[in-house]
């Protein structure tokens, strides 16, 4: 039993590209312009060394990445005290429905007297915070 294709006319697969890299440079490096090849590679931030050195060659500017672990532990403290802070809001919320729910008036308000005050004290950090960040911003 024969299956019965159909013949395919044209061709398959991926397109053809109309103006092909099809010429190649080499060049030869001896051990410190090669360490010097890569550190200027890194600071570069691209993901191929061709595509690094096309740019070099013809004059695209030359960007440097600089990261700092101070900025980056700064950004990631900040963030998870930023969860926190949400975290402390949200229970905030809770505590007051049920300071109202289980207790009687006048124990709720001295409850809540002691959560205001602790509450000051924390809107007291925030602020620092605050102010820690705009320093922050001027000195970058």
């Amino acid at each position: 039993m024969e299956k019965n294709r159909p013949t395919c006319k044209g061709r398959r697969g991926r397109p053809a590209k109309t103006d092909t890299a099809s010429h190649c440079v080499m060049v030869r490096f001896n051990d410190t312009e090669h360490a010097r090849f890569l550190t200027m590679y890194e600071q570069s931030g691209l993901l191929s060394k061709a595509a690094f050195i096309k740019a070099r060659v013809f004059g695209d500017v030359f960007r440097v990445i600089k990261t700092d672990r101070g900025t980056l532990e700064y950004v990631a403290k900040l963030t998870a005290f930023h969860a926190q802070f949400r975290a402390v809001g949200t229970n905030y919320n809770q505590v007051v429905k049920l300071l109202h729910t289980h207790f009687s008036e006048r124990k709720a308000l001295a409850m809540l007297y002691k959560l205001e005050n602790a509450t000051k004290e924390l809107a007291a950090v925030g602020q620092q915070i605050i102010a820690l960040s705009e320093e922050f911003k001027e000195r970058w």
